[in-house]
């Protein structure tokens, strides 16, 4: 299935789900439906400045970097470098995943590798200096020292296995 025909996919059963769930709850009859789309319209306000920027800033990445560049410092032939770099940008990239998905979407689209893109998104999800402050105050420093130096391997090596991966799939 190629991109585009996925994400109509994704979009159409979203899309199933939301409108089977909103006459679930109109049939209950007690208002559920009116909360519902009230908690939507909130989130939507919240999240949607940063999805536009999340975008921008991902579209921007596409633009201004020429795909020979992207290619050869993360591209398929980029190798554990270009690996490395995908872990260190994952672990830098702040906010959540309306931040680091279209930013990862954005550098596949400029020729990004596979094993790259897998390793930031793994290191934004295990490493995450955003998280640090918090999981400090309120885990502590051992805690967070030793999450950091016992998780800290995973992104390359899951970059690396994505690598191996991709070629499977692609045969």
């Amino acid at each position: 299935m190629g991109k585009g025909k996925g994400m109509i996919a994704s979009t159409i059963i979203m899309g199933i789900l939301a409108v089977t769930i909103f006459f679930i709850a109109l049939a209950r009859g007690e208002g559920e439906h009116i909360i519902g789309l009230k908690a939507a319209l909130r989130m939507t306000l919240e999240i949607l400045p940063l999805l536009v920027l999340a975008f921008l800033l991902a579209g921007l990445v596409q633009a201004l970097l020429p795909g020979a560049q992207i290619s050869s410092w993360i591209g398929e032939k980029s190798g554990l470098r270009g690996i490395l770099l995908g872990t260190v940008a994952g672990a830098l990239t702040p906010g959540g995943p309306f931040v680091s998905m279209p930013l990862a979407a954005g550098f596949l689209k400029a020729g990004a590798g596979m094993g790259t893109m897998v390793a930031f998104m793994t290191s934004w999800s295990l490493l995450g200096i955003h998280r640090m402050p918090l999981e400090l105050g309120i885990l502590g420093w051992r805690f967070m020292l030793v999450r950091i130096l016992s998780t800290a391997l995973f992104a390359p090596l899951a970059g690396l296995l994505a690598v191996v991966v991709a070629k499977l799939v692609k045969a």
